[in-house]
């Protein structure tokens, strides 16, 4: 199954990311879909593109991702700081039922298989690489390829992020601490 939002070309997904936005980080293992809330993921390079992402040793999707070599990353909207917050504060370890609990539908990205959460204003799917083992071990940090991109058009067309057109609720939200959220504001020229 192929995800809903239109393509997005690889050289500009670093984008995605470029303004620090919250973003869900999605697994799957053995059957199983987990998507857990992430405030420290970056752009890293722009050909092939490259993230980072850090991922506590704690967490389920840690295990799964340690296991796959694979994750999705997924920028949800304001619309959706409620469910962030949630799914940042509740671990699919102690609650196998948190996504269906929660409303949270995931779509299966078409390379990977890892979950696209539905509702996302941006999804991507990526591959470890494999130089990550030495970092994420004692430090926790992922880096990561993107192979594949997707964001809503009303927010992101032509590789670049124009929230200024779009309702409030498509912004992307930047956690600052507690469960408080800041939204993304408006442009500025640097001229």
């Amino acid at each position: 199954m192929r995800p809903v939002l239109p393509s997005v070309p690889l050289q500009h997904a670093y984008r995605l990311l470029n303004h620090g936005p919250t973003v869900l980080v999605g697994s799957a293992h053995e059957g199983r879909t987990n998507v857990m809330a992430a405030a420290w993921a970056m752009p890293l390079d722009f050909e092939p593109p490259k993230l980072a992402v850090v991922i506590d040793k704690s967490t389920l999707t840690r295990q799964w991702v340690d296991a796959t070599g694979m994750l999705s990353i997924n920028v949800p909207c304001q619309a959706q700081a409620g469910l962030t917050w949630a799914l940042g504060n509740e671990s699919g370890k102690t609650h196998p039922d948190k996504l269906s609990r929660l409303g949270v539908r995931t779509t299966p990205a078409p390379l990977t298989g890892m979950p696209l959460v539905e509702g996302c204003i941006a999804q991507m799917e990526c591959r470890v690489l494999p130089a990550t083992t030495h970092v994420a071990g004692p430090h926790d940090l992922f880096l990561v390829e993107v192979l594949g991109a997707w964001a809503d058009s009303r927010v992101f067309s032509h590789g670049r992020w124009h929230f200024e057109h779009a309702p409030d609720d498509l912004r992307t939200i930047h956690h600052v601490a507690g469960g408080h959220f800041y939204t993304i504001g408006s442009p500025r020229s640097a001229a």
